[in-house]
């Protein structure tokens, strides 16, 4: 593969595919918001610029690449339906974009998952089959599944068509802002910084790319840095969308050439960003949603006097939990 262009291999996404989703999607996924915050910029000494994701249809990117993923199914494949594996927001994605597409949808979901992700997946229509992700492998189950029922899987992020669907938000961020210096992109398996960082190469050639992974779990850095999959124990974080425990196959030579590096923040600092969205922007993000922008307002990449984009991925945090979090409480 030739680490200019990771997208030479067939089997990857390419800037293309990114904006072929982007027409397969308008009209349909939200085109969110950016937000800005004075405060912000003179609390990180730079010029920050928020992609709302918390306000997309299903409260997170997740909606993007499901949607594509589906919408690009051949017919038989969509009667049939679909099987996907999610700790909530793809599951989400999945259940509403098969909803809108009128194709089943079978969700594998952690049964310590937040009430509020499984009962939103159950009522956008999906059949939720619920595992323990300490003891079970969601991977081997959503292959069962797959081969019982005749069921296409959709990953939730290493997928060409997921892929290309992320990257989407990168490519409306940078469409309506212009050129960035710096994109800080949230890191679970890799798809939503996979797809931003071919639609900020694209778009924005100097854009430096940073992934942000809770402490507790940096899969994705250790990866980064050795140059191969590293594989970690299910991580405990209150970043429930990042508690991966390796980086995608599909996902990873992409990031290997195009991001510039991984970073992790703590969960403190991601109840201080959450606190922050809610008193200082108004705006409700789920702990993973924060991690992209705790690693600039607490100044874990040096971004002083640079334009930088954040993808505040998500939004969907149970209130309970929410209101602990505000509250000053992480367990």
């Amino acid at each position: 593969m030739n680490p200019s262009n990771p997208a030479d291999q067939p089997s990857l996404p390419t800037y293309d595919d990114v904006s072929a989703a982007a027409q397969r999607i308008a009209g349909i996924a939200h085109r969110t918001p950016v937000l800005t915050s004075r405060t912000a910029d003179e609390r990180s000494g730079a010029r920050l610029f928020f992609k709302a994701e918390n306000l997309q249809r299903g409260g997170a990117f997740k909606f993007r690449g499901a949607y594509n993923a589906i919408a690009r199914l051949a017919p038989d494949a969509k009667k049939r339906g679909v099987v996907a594996f999610s700790s909530g927001n793809h599951a989400q994605a999945i259940a509403y974009a098969g909803q809108l597409q009128n194709v089943p949808t079978v969700i594998i979901m952690p049964k310590d998952a937040p009430a509020m992700k499984v009962a939103a997946t159950k009522g956008y229509g999906g059949e939720v089959v619920l595992y323990d992700r300490y003891t079970e492998d969601r991977e081997e189950i959503g292959r069962k599944f797959s081969a019982e029922r005749g069921l296409t899987l959709i990953p939730p992020y290493d997928h060409e068509d997921v892929i290309a669907g992320q990257g989407t938000a990168t490519k409306e961020l940078i469409e309506e802002v212009g050129p960035l210096d710096m994109l800080l992109v949230c890191v679970g398996g890799g798809g939503l910084i996979a797809g931003s960082a071919l639609a900020a190469h694209a778009l924005s050639p100097g854009c430096r790319v940073y992934g942000v992974e809770p402490e507790a779990g940096n899969d994705a850095q250790q990866s980064f840095r050795s140059g191969s999959i590293v594989r970690i124990p299910v991580p405990v974080t209150i970043a429930d969308g990042a508690q991966t425990t390796y980086i995608g196959q599909k996902t990873f030579p992409v990031i290997r050439a195009l991001v510039t590096d991984m970073v992790t923040v703590t969960d403190e600092m991601l109840v201080d960003t959450m606190r922050f969205f809610a008193e200082r922007m108004k705006i409700v993000a789920e702990p993973t949603g924060c991690l992209a922008a705790a690693a600039a307002l607490h100044g874990i990449v040096p971004c002083k006097g640079k334009r930088v984009g954040i993808i505040i991925s998500g939004g969907n945090v149970d209130p309970k939990a929410y209101a602990r979090f505000l509250s000053g409480g992480i367990t």
